[in-house]
């Protein structure tokens, strides 16, 4: 659901807030204070998508984990669509595959819920003015997940690949792609069709054949073969 509220005034940076708990959105609203107008707020993707569509903000407060596909599906509906628009990460996760695969889907920065008002207000106006802003700690995530891809010297035209790739079955692959980039064991099966039991099992099945042992290290196998 999508609540549209009053539009921002002129010199304040317009925010659209997008959480599924009322009480965070509600603590939000109060740390933000008059520094930026709130133009509108939502508890799932539909509703998301929906209110910034409208409101077309300059900064978007996006959880990571949301009812209907998760802050990065809101991303990727809307990103190319609304380039104007930031987008600011404020999620209790600072997990190393959710900060990677939110900043990979385009969002501008990531900040934990552990964050204090002024802190918080900072963020949002140097998101605004096209700064990326992270929390300490995970920086180096980042750091770590981009260094993986930079190249240091001229590439083949070529992709690389791994003949660990030619192992894995058709669904095996898509599983792979949704797991480097993130996406929970239930977002998999929301977008596969497949129940989260199958989806574990093949998430098994790829980590055995690519003889890797986590998802960190799948996301690195991924992006190192260029398969995000």
């Amino acid at each position: 659901m999508s609540t549209r509220l009053s539009p921002g005034a002129s010199g304040r940076p317009t925010v659209f807030l997008v959480d599924d708990h009322a009480m965070v959105r509600s603590g939000v609203r109060a740390e933000l204070g008059g520094a930026v107008d709130v133009v509108g707020e939502a508890a799932d993707v539909e509703g998301a998508v929906q209110g910034i569509r409208a409101t077309v903000p300059d900064v978007v407060l996006l959880d990571v984990h949301l009812p209907g596909g998760g802050g990065r599906a809101v991303l990727e509906t809307l990103r190319a669509e609304l380039p104007s628009v930031r987008w600011l990460a404020l999620s209790v996760s600072d997990a190393a595959e959710d900060v990677i695969a939110v900043i990979r889907a385009g969002a501008r920065g990531y900040v934990t819920k552990t964050i204090s008002g002024p802190d918080l207000r900072d963020a949002v106006a140097r998101v605004a003015d096209g700064d990326v802003v992270f929390s300490p700690r995970l920086a180096g995530f980042v750091l770590d997940a981009f260094a993986a891809t930079t190249p240091s010297a001229p590439e083949p035209e070529d992709p690389a690949t791994d003949p660990g790739l030619d192992l894995l079955s058709a669904r095996e692959r898509e599983v792979m792609q949704l797991l480097a980039r993130g996406y929970t064991y239930r977002e998999i099966g929301s977008r596969l069709f497949i129940s989260v039991k199958t989806v574990e099992s093949h998430a098994s099945n790829v980590l055995r054949k690519l003889q890797l042992s986590n998802r960190n290290e799948l996301t690195r196998w991924a992006a190192t073969n260029r398969l995000l």
